[in-house]
């Protein structure tokens, strides 16, 4: 066995990304979202602009209630690329039962028409 080999020590490498070899490539996805297709980004431009135009509007129960579900679906579309289908269905009942809000406000039709109300 020769001496001179050179010495390798790898320590924790959570969350790190590196490569080994002569032709080995590293690529980092770190910090990066996951992608989301076109009908994501239109869903979720439409939740934020309901969700700031509800800050305009008296707060009700139902308003609050929406505009938690309007939180979590855009969570869920910034974590995930998508909102899950009983997401969706969700938010078509709050939608559902806040008709008079979707007469004022040109948003929640927005959103009402993305999610198949």
């Amino acid at each position: 066995m020769a001496t001179d080999e050179p010495n390798v020590s790898i320590g924790d490498v959570s969350h790190s990304t590196f490569a080994i070899g002569s032709h080995a490539q590293a690529v980092s996805h770190h910090g990066t979202g996951p992608q989301r297709d076109e009908a994501a980004e239109e869903l979720l431009k439409a939740v934020r602009e309901l969700r700031a135009d509800l800050t305009r509007v008296r707060g009700t129960d139902r308003t609050a209630a929406l505009d938690a579900e309007l939180a979590d679906t855009e969570d869920e579309i910034t974590r995930t690329g998508q909102a899950a289908p009983s997401r969706r269905e969700r938010l078509r009942e709050l939608l559902t039962d806040s008709q008079a809000l979707l007469s004022v406000l040109a948003s929640a039709g927005a959103v009402a028409g993305l999610v198949g109300l």
